[in-house]
């Protein structure tokens, strides 16, 4: 093999595109999950042109696309070997760090140990305290929230301590520094991975939320991709909620977008902007508008519209680059469940001067994707994974 020279590598993560159930999915409450399938069977069948033609339907299992003879691009699947099935685990693993330790989850709303310190130290009693939909429990405890000033907290299947507040009852940095405050007390055992601030605007009824969204994350308990990549002098830019999942770690720039498309056009624009180094993007609204919501038919659109969107970016290569798609878990809308499935992800490699048509095979961890791109970029090894990268040297 004669290596390929690599100087800019984009990662797109598709969040909650999974592509099949994993072997121990049933531990999970996941038995059946296969996200693309069952977004594809409930609207009767994908047209993703781009997708295909970088293989997505050759990859095993991937029963909802057609195969193409000749793939524009590797392709394979990745098993998650972390405890969990959540973004910022997902995220981790594909950088390198294998999380054994799931983060605690909520259904039953935090105990005593955690909200009383909660309302003491922030001066007022909370709203809520339960698991919920976003958008519904505004429209249901929103408006005694403004005539009280007492700020909405919940939670949902993931590991996240959310607070919710009208920007003109509670300004938004004061939003932030209750935030702040929860992240403090949320320790061991009540770790959770985020804490989300959830600012929203409105009127009874018509309440909704704004871009201020403010994530506080715990740190990778490993060195990331992004760390190693931004060590050996690499330009390092996060796009979507990569910022909020390394916690402001490793990261030359952050660029935060407002949806898939706007994500999208920020990739596009970076690739004219950014010489060399790494772009991470990801792509939230198939998980947070269309999974979570049991929504096939804007799922299977919003597919459609990031098939659309991933054409230019690919015309935009240039000949040392290196295009990696993938996803962090698993969100099949079609199932009772509105919580995240564990199952395995695609994995889409495509570069101007890279093989084309290789089947990667079923890797063993996200964290193969990681060890490929720090090879790639000729940067330390992670501690987890294995490189595929000379399978995508041409002979």
């Amino acid at each position: 093999m004669i290596p390929a020279v690599i100087t800019r590598v984009v990662i797109l993560v598709l969040d909650g595109v999974g592509i099949g159930e994993l072997p121990d999915a049933a531990a999970y409450r996941d038995a059946g999950s296969h996200t693309l399938g069952h977004v594809s069977e409930a609207v009767g069948g994908l047209f993703l042109p781009t997708c295909e033609s970088l293989g997505l339907g050759n990859i095993e299992q991937c029963r909802a696309l057609r195969p193409v003879g000749q793939p524009d691009g590797c392709f394979g699947r990745m098993a998650e070997q972390s405890n969990g099935k959540d973004s910022t685990v997902g995220h981790w693993e594909l950088a390198g760090v294998v999380s054994q330790d799931p983060f605690p989850t909520y259904p039953s709303g935090f105990p005593p140990e955690v909200l009383e310190p909660f309302q003491r130290e922030i001066g007022r009693e909370v709203l809520g305290n339960r698991p919920a939909s976003g958008t519904e429990i505004l429209q249901e405890l929103g408006e005694q929230h403004v005539q009280s000033g007492k700020p909405i907290v919940y939670t949902s299947a993931d590991s996240v301590f959310q607070i919710a507040a009208h920007e003109r009852v509670v300004p938004v940095d004061k939003l932030y520094w209750m935030c702040r405050i929860a992240r403090r007390i949320l320790a061991p055992p009540h770790r959770v991975a985020r804490v989300i601030a959830r600012p929203f605007v409105g009127q009874p009824g018509s309440f909704v939320r704004t871009a201020r969204r403010k994530d506080f994350a715990v740190e990778a308990p490993g060195q990331t991709l992004l760390d190693v990549v931004h060590r050996a002098g690499h330009l390092v830019v996060g796009v979507g909620k990569i910022d909020d999942l390394f916690n402001h770690r490793g990261l030359t720039r952050s660029v935060p977008t407002r949806h898939n498309a706007h994500g999208m056009a920020e990739t596009l624009r970076l690739l004219a902007q950014v010489p060399r180094g790494l772009i991470v993007v990801n792509l939230n609204d198939f998980d947070t508008l269309y999974g979570h919501r049991n929504d096939p038919i804007g799922y299977a659109r919003a597919l459609r519209e990031f098939d659309d969107a991933l054409l230019p970016v690919i015309r935009a290569l240039r000949p040392s680059d290196m295009l990696c798609l993938t996803a962090d878990h698993g969100n099949d809308p079609t199932t009772p469940s509105t919580d995240h499935s564990r199952e395995y992800v695609p994995l889409l490699v495509h570069g101007p001067r890279l093989a084309r048509g290789v089947n990667l095979g079923t890797r063993g961890t996200f964290a193969d994707l990681g060890q490929t791109v720090a090879e790639a970029l000729d940067t330390e090894r992670l501690a987890h994974g294995e490189s595929f990268f000379n399978a995508l040297c041409p002979a």
